[in-house]
Order: structure tokens, then sequence, then C-alpha cells
């Protein structure tokens, strides 16, 4: 069965302008992998369409699956189900005197948030995987695959760096180098958790990964986060000789909030941002190492994003605003409001960008890429953007983390595709 995100007639344009080059299963049997829509300018969109396949889910348990909840969901229930209590209990902070009580009491309040705590359950399915991750980062037999605790950056944080496999090729050969950024809605997540990840990521693409911490709120804002990955693409400019990855060949991918932040630093880059403390030539020679930026399941508007977060009653307790300094601050931590602003030099100087988003997401609305796309067109940047039926905000990022995982093939065929052309692999 093949689902459609668009249910157009063969021929026609939809209204994001995108040409429909089939419109029923027959027509799809013939590419089984992808349906796309394209634009006939020179900027396109790509939508992949995939097949609904059976698997079995591992519904595990684990007390401990909060921990892998909080840390692979932007703004995701979890946080929202673990702080709903304490909000009822405690009012919230924002309000004063007794009026917090009475907002914490409100009927719409008390069910959005009823809510969330109930759709954590659903994450009980993680169990097993938890465990595994847990396992694998503890054993040193696999300290082959990586090197663990790399310190780097003004703030001495740590990354991991994750080894392409030996597939028979030259090993004087400096590999390409991917930098995977979590997410975490800001305020929570750690390189740990995505040892899985990184080292299928490296196996797939035949890349050198590293993954860093940077700081999360409370321990830091969002300048700080950006300006700690900025050092971390710092580090590797200093770095390739040292680990045999090419300096000039980088790729950033993040998902959720960290793939806010892999565009919000190349736009802060590419600006030459004083608040960055890097000199502007290194900033240059950066930007230009820079290939493309993919992201999974991104915010890209904070501004709409509150507004998501405000219809589902869960804005007070998210560590969006609070990590942005205030509502105030979300245009200048919004790349879509950057790039409305840049010249026409500065936008030469993007970088090509893919977007992969589910279309069960509830977390991040697939419109959060859908409108980052059509900006992107509508400026002349090459954007590549991909919807994924039936995968929601969590199982972009952790299916991704072993093969038998429900859509690992299906989100690695996009990634795998958008990071040869990044490359100018054929």
């Amino acid at each position: 069965m093949w689902f459609y995100a668009c249910d157009h007639i063969h021929g026609q344009e939809c209204h994001h302008g995108c040409q429909v080059v089939a419109d029923n299963a027959d027509s799809l049997d013939a590419t089984p992998n992808l349906v796309r829509f394209t634009r006939s300018a020179s900027t396109r969109k790509a939508f992949q369409f995939l097949p609904k396949t059976e698997v079995e889910e591992d519904f595990s348990l684990s007390l401990a699956l909060s921990r892998v909840h909080l840390c692979t969901c932007e703004a995701d229930t979890g946080v929202f189900g673990g702080r709903s209590a304490a909000q009822w209990l405690y009012g919230w902070p924002n309000k004063p005197g007794y009026k917090k009580y009475i907002e914490a009491l409100k009927p719409r309040r008390i069910y959005c948030l009823s809510r969330a705590v109930l759709e954590t359950v659903k994450y009980l399915q993680y169990g097993r995987l938890y465990f595994q991750w847990k396992s694998w980062y503890k054993d040193a037999e696999n300290h082959k695959h990586y090197e663990k605790g790399i310190t780097f950056g003004r703030r001495g944080n740590k990354l991991d760096l994750y080894h392409p496999p030996n597939t028979g090729g030259s090993k004087d050969v400096p590999t390409p180098l991917v930098v995977f950024i979590y997410g975490g809605a800001w305020g929570s997540g750690e390189r740990s958790i995505y040892c899985l990840l990184a080292r299928q990521m490296a196996e797939e693409l035949h890349a050198t990964v590293i993954c860093p911490d940077y700081c999360t709120y409370p321990k830091g804002n969002v300048l700080g986060m950006v300006q700690d990955i900025a050092d971390c693409l710092v580090w590797a400019q200093e770095s390739g000789p040292k680990f045999n990855f090419d300096k000039d060949n980088i790729v950033l991918i993040g998902h959720s909030a960290g793939a806010h932040l892999c565009a919000l630093t190349t736009l802060f880059l590419i600006d030459a941002r004083e608040n960055l403390f890097i000199e502007a030539s290194r900033q240059r020679d950066i930007t230009m190492a820079i290939r493309g930026v993919i992201g999974l399941s991104g915010v890209y508007n904070i501004m709409d994003h509150y507004e998501h977060e405000q219809k589902r009653g869960v804005e007070y307790v998210s560590t969006m605003h609070k990590a942005m300094n205030g509502v105030e601050n979300f245009p200048y931590y919004s790349p879509t409001q950057i790039l409305r602003e840049f010249s026409q030099d500065k936008l030469s100087r993007v970088p090509t960008f893919a977007l992969l988003h589910g279309t069960s997401d509830i977390i991040v609305p697939v419109a959060s890429s859908t409108k980052l796309s059509e900006l992107l067109t509508s400026l002349s940047i090459k954007v590549s953007l991909y919807l994924l039926p039936r995968v929601d905000h969590t199982e972009i990022v952790t299916d991704l983390m072993a093969s038998d995982r429900r859509f690992y093939h299906a989100i690695y065929s996009c990634i795998k595709q958008e990071y040869r052309k990044l490359l100018g692999i054929c």
C-alpha cells in the first residue's frame, strides 16, 4: 500500500508548485522507492513517498526510557508529561501570585497535559534500544570503532569521533566529515545516546562522523549552543589531518532542535557574527567547507513553533522560549528570518539544504520543513524536501540507530541520496 501527501491528477501542479509524476499504485510499481515531485526551475523540491511495511515492534519495558525520550524529542510530550505533574502541584512559574495556579487548573491545560502524559506510554517500545546503546557505549571492545571524549572548544565540551568502515580503499585518502547534532528541546541530550546512530551513519555514508555535546538550557542559551557547534567546526578544521578526514567536505545533519542549530550556526557563520568570537577569516573557511545541511524534523521558524506549542497547551513548560531568552529574541534565532534579511551576496553562500520530515509528527509539524523549503526556493537556494509517511518525530532519529528498525532503510535511502549529491558523488 502506498501513501501520498497530496492528492493530485497526473500532470497537474499542487500549491507547492510541484509536478505530480505519478498518481496511482500501478505507476508507482516502476519506481518502488521514490515518487518524485520536481520543479522545472533550477531549484527543486523532491518528495519521497514510501511503501507501508509490516514489522514487529519491540515493546520492552524500562523505567529508564524517559531518558531516551527526553533527549530524542524536540519539545516532546515526554518532557511535558514529566513536568506537567509538577506544574499541577507548584503552579506556573511565570504567573504572579495565585494567578499561576488558576492558569495551571484551566480545563484546557489539564486536558492537554493529561494527554501528553498518556502519549508517553508509546515510548515504552524503545526499551530494548535503550539497553542496546547503553551496553554498546560501555563496551571497551567497541572503542576500536570510535574515539571517545575528545575535548574541544572554549567550554571544554566533549565529542566522539566514529571511524568509517574499512572498505578496502586507500587509508591515505581522507573521508568526508559528517557532524551530527542531536535534539532535545534545547534543554537535554548527550552524545552517548547517539552512539549507535553515529556508528550506523559512519557505515552507511562511508564517512567520519562526529557527535559533539553542547551546552543546553539552563547551562546555556541558544547563542551558547551555536558557539559550541561553531567551536566543533573550528576543531574539525584543525584536526582533519590527525584523524584522516577531509576538513573541506563537511555535511551537517541535525534532528529537531539539532536541525535548527545546524541551520542557525551555518547562517551565523555566513553572516560573520561577532558574538561567535571567531575571527572572520576562520568563519569564511568553515562556511566554504560546509557542503550542505540535512535537517530531520527541524524547527526553523521559532515564532511559528511557539504558536504550535500554544495550541498544544505546553508553551509554559517548554524550554524553547527560555533558551531563547524570551519571545522578543525569536526572530534573531529563526533561520527563516535571517534568510529574509540576507543580502544577495550572503544568499549566494548558503549551502544546499535537504529537509526530511515525518507526516505523523505532532511535535514539530510538517509545515516547519515545507515553509522553509518554499522560502529557500523563492530565494533561489537549492533545497530538497522529503515527506515520510507514518514516521513520527522520534522514529525519524531512533530508527537510524539499528538496521532492524521499522524505517531504517527508508530514511537512510533519502539521506544517502542527498549526501551523495552534496558531495558530488555519482
